[in-house]
């Protein structure tokens, strides 16, 4: 499968960027959130959003091959540091066992009115096994 097929909205422009790349085993998936062309999924609850967000993560990362251990870092944008609990909890939902590396930054805005978060996500394909 390929990555821009993966049940995530392909980027809003053809030839403006991919939505996930590989080289060797290494993927590189472009920040994610819950914007789309219906709107945001989950309006204005955070919880949701982010819990979209991870999903878009894990589908791209599973179409470059990969599995959700393999994941070794997320860079996550936040609106309001207010909310960094409920990514946190969206996060715990997703990721068990050994953790990626994880950022964590306040931003004034997102690309999109009314996202709130937003998850960028690189890692090893196989990885998962190595930890």
């Amino acid at each position: 499968m390929s990555p821009d097929a993966a049940g995530v909205p392909a980027p809003p422009r053809p030839g403006m960027f991919s939505n996930a790349r590989v080289h060797g085993e290494h993927f590189f998936l472009s920040g994610m959130h819950a914007g789309g062309p219906d709107g945001v999924v989950g309006g204005d609850d955070t919880l949701r959003q982010a819990r979209e967000a991870f999903r878009r993560v894990v589908a791209l990362a599973e179409a470059c091959g990969a599995a959700v251990d393999d994941i070794l870092v997320l860079r996550v944008y936040l609106t309001d540091m207010t909310d960094k609990a409920l990514v946190g909890r969206a996060r715990s939902e997703v990721f068990t066992g050994v953790m990626p590396t994880s950022t964590l930054v306040e931003v004034s805005a997102l690309v999109e009115p009314g996202l709130t978060v937003e998850v960028e996500a690189q890692g090893i394909i196989g990885a998962g096994g190595r930890a």
